[in-house]
């Protein structure tokens, strides 16, 4: 998915002068802590009190081979590279999209999963970046979508909101023209809502990582591998196939 773009300068400020866990001070402590957002379906989302979904199995398999308990935090989507930079927790699994602005002020993984921005709609909506010509749209706040739709020309209207279900009811009450989201969001969307919306075509491509804090190498070669061993090993391709029916996967 997603999602920018936090001023940079507000990371920096805001960062502690603490340096962040390294590998060897996490390990010894037998837990890894993990932050995420708790309301982007189906990669990290809540049950009850307990986040779930793609994102959140997949950091708990990684810790699982690291030989490492998950504690996990649960904060709105653009207070969470704030918290990594005043080391409230070890990393994020979010759905952040690899940016040069992000990277400015974190370091990321490799790709745990590719996708892009999607455009859904109602039956007869605007299926094109064309056809957004004098719609209106909505996305959620912080976001690459909203960074990408905002360059369509022609748009009339970009309405933000703080949770991309949020966004996504606005389109089903017919709020707006369109919303603008992660494709495989956008497919569980189109099937869940039975012949209501319709997807349409992708606006942008983009790789999405786990963020640790600027300059920790040793905790991001440790995911780096553990997620490499995952792909190899059949745990990734179980967990993807069973939240999207295919391997989401960069090729």
């Amino acid at each position: 998915m997603k999602k920018v773009l936090l001023a940079l300068t507000a990371l920096t400020l805001l960062a502690t002068g603490a340096e962040a866990r390294t590998w060897a001070e996490i390990k010894k402590s037998g837990t890894v802590k993990v932050a995420t957002e708790g309301a982007f379906p189906p990669f990290n989302l809540m049950k009850g009190k307990t986040p779930t979904g793609f994102e959140v199995e997949l950091a708990e398999a990684l810790g699982k081979q690291l030989g490492l308990k998950v504690q996990w935090t649960v904060l709105p989507f653009d207070s969470l590279l704030i918290g990594l930079n005043q080391d409230r927790y070890d990393f994020v699994i979010a759905s952040h999209g690899i940016t040069p602005e992000r990277q400015k002020a974190v370091d990321f993984s490799s790709p745990h999963y590719c996708t892009g921005g999607a455009i859904v709609t109602r039956p007869g909506g605007p299926l094109t970046a064309k056809a957004l010509a004098g719609k209106s749209v909505a996305v959620q706040v912080g976001t690459t979508y909203l960074e990408n739709v905002r360059k369509v020309p022609g748009v009339r209207d970009v309405k933000t909101f703080p949770k991309d279900t949020d966004a996504q009811a606005a389109l089903m009450a017919g709020r707006v023209d369109a919303w603008v989201g992660d494709k495989f969001t956008g497919l569980d969307l189109v099937k869940a809502q039975k012949g209501k919306v319709v997807q349409g075509e992708l606006l942008f491509r983009e790789k999405i990582g786990m963020a640790v804090k600027k300059g920790n190498a040793t905790l991001l070669g440790e995911l780096n591998a553990a997620l490499s061993k995952a792909q190899a090993n059949g745990t990734y391709a179980k967990l993807s196939k069973q939240y999207f029916g295919q391997d989401v996967r960069c090729r």
